[in-house]
């Protein structure tokens, strides 16, 4: 499979996430995110360890004007309550209206029907990025999960599917990559995919790109997990490696270990 170079650039998608993290360092994007309780500090956290901005006002109220002054937009459906439904609508158009990539990641929608409702609906503000495992993949598009099934709902949706598991799968529909970093212990710890989806949308502020975009941040995240992996003894100092290791990750680090198919 063919992950393409960066347009204006030609670099490929190690030198890609390289060059974004090194942006992104340089010139901070402010991300707004509406996600779940419990990945809101480590979001946040994951956020200014990159050097992005985080804000995260659920408020309906709020939400909408601090959705326009950012450079991007997540919604995630991990903690449905009042606040959040009202919002979600209201912030999604604020990003369509002002051009904003917006990503999606519809948490546990296989085991909720409103909320697998709501994320349907959230679909067809269609986003940049659709960022998902491969049980919620299956919900959304009622079949199994699988690289054909995921570059069909991609080009029908007109969305790149960032499907995670193992092996994270990327698709556009006409391109895909697998990438096959990451660590174990990344599972263990509450909130560490939804944390980075943040990063897909910060990465996506900076480049036009969505597929290459979302590519490089999950590769970028999943050599952190390795390298927090190494240093930690558990789940408990995982969570703060993995904040240490996207601080400290350097784009000869992402050249070195990218391991892609």
């Amino acid at each position: 499979m063919s992950y393409g170079t960066a347009p204006g650039l030609g670099a490929p998608l190690p030198a890609l996430a390289g060059n974004l993290l090194t942006e992104l360092r340089q010139s901070p994007r402010r991300i707004h995110v509406i996600t779940n309780a419990a990945a809101q500090a480590l979001t946040a956290n994951l956020l200014l360890a990159v050097g992005a901005i985080p804000s995260l006002t659920v408020s309906p109220e709020e939400a909408p004007a601090f959705t326009a002054r950012s450079a991007g937009l997540v919604i995630n459906l991990g903690t449905l309550d009042s606040e959040r439904r009202a919002s979600i609508p209201w912030s999604i158009a604020t990003a369509r209206q002002q051009h904003l990539p917006w990503v999606l990641d519809p948490v546990f929608v296989e085991s909720s029907p409103q909320r697998l409702e709501l994320a349907r609906l959230c679909l067809a503000g269609t986003p940049a990025v659709l960022r998902c495992n491969a049980a919620e993949f299956s919900a959304l598009a009622v079949t199994e999960a699988s690289p054909e099934a995921a570059r069909a709902f991609a080009q029908d949706h007109g969305t790149v599917v960032a499907m995670t598991g193992p092996t994270d799968l990327v698709t556009d529909g006409a391109r895909a990559i697998r990438i096959a970093n990451g660590d174990v212990l990344m599972t263990r710890v509450t909130a560490i995919g939804c944390a980075g989806t943040a990063l897909i949308a910060a990465f996506a502020a900076l480049h036009p790109d969505a597929f290459e975009a979302a590519a490089a941040a999950l590769l970028t995240v999943g050599i952190a997990g390795e390298i927090a992996a190494a240093k930690a003894d558990g789940p408990g100092t995982f969570q703060a490696a993995v904040l240490d290791a996207l601080y400290n990750v350097r784009p000869p680090d992402i050249l070195e270990r990218a391991r892609l198919a």
